[in-house]
């Protein structure tokens, strides 16, 4: 479904991403794991057109999308969820979601099938329906997660990216979170592209990892494999590492 090919991406002078390739098949949850400043978020804002490659390719479904701005590759069906949330706050939990929305509206695509995704959107969530009338920023912030990641399904998408979707949540919050997209691949079909601070529930919900270190990946692997890796163990999954999500 998706593939990097010699990704370069730049930020001013400062070589961000460093001849990455990755790939990700149809209906697979494919983590990207590694330090902070690694390279993850930007490989996700590399995908979405927020923060264009310098030189390499994108393909989604074999059609290039590395020139495309971030509106077009959105209709191309590729939704991102940002880190820390981002959603808007003075708006309410429905606004929020017609707001992911917006483009489906622009194209003049039936309400009635828009409404029953965001129908949909209440399944996942139920606590969104609760508060459909509330203000996003009065909520939790797990509310506020599930609002982000309920905003981005409202584009329909194909691909969704996820940026540390578990930063700075309860663990029960999480494990409810992470279970919404095993559903979400499992009943839906949708393509997943985490990116998550807990390395050990990230690759306990993958199929697949890639391991980041200054811009460039240095091992890929399936998440079996890597759980069981010596290196990634010492770097990533050590015993200080607080376990959010047990299966």
């Amino acid at each position: 479904m998706l593939r990097l090919k010699n990704i370069n991406t730049y930020y001013g002078k400062v070589h961000a991403l460093k001849n990455v390739s990755l790939h990700l098949g149809e209906g697979e949850i494919v983590t990207l794991i590694g330090a902070n400043g690694a390279g993850k978020t930007t490989i996700l804002n590399t995908i979405s057109g927020v923060t264009p490659a310098g030189s390499g390719e994108v393909l989604f479904r074999k059609e290039p999308v590395t020139a495309l701005t971030p509106d077009k590759i959105v209709k191309y069906g590729i939704s991102q969820v940002p880190e820390g949330r981002q959603v808007f706050k003075p708006l309410s939990v429905e606004d929020n979601l017609e707001l992911g929305a917006y483009l489906r509206y622009r194209n003049r695509e039936d309400r009635t099938v828009i409404r029953r995704d965001m129908a949909q959107v209440f399944t996942l969530f139920p606590r969104l329906e609760e508060r459909r009338r509330q203000l996003a920023g009065t909520m939790s912030g797990g509310e506020q997660q599930m609002l982000a990641i309920g905003r981005a399904l409202m584009a329909n998408p194909r691909l969704l990216l996820l940026d540390e979707p578990s930063m700075g949540l309860a663990p029960m919050v999480v494990q409810e979170i992470f279970r919404v997209l095993e559903r979400l691949r499992r009943e839906n079909g949708v393509t997943i592209l985490l990116v998550e601070q807990n390395a050990k529930a990230a690759l306990k919900l993958a199929d697949r990892g890639y391991v980041l270190e200054t811009g460039k990946i240095i091992l890929e692997g399936a998440s079996a494999e890597l759980l069981e890796n010596a290196e990634v163990k010492r770097a990533y999954l050590g015993k200080d590492k607080k376990e959010i999500w047990e299966r």
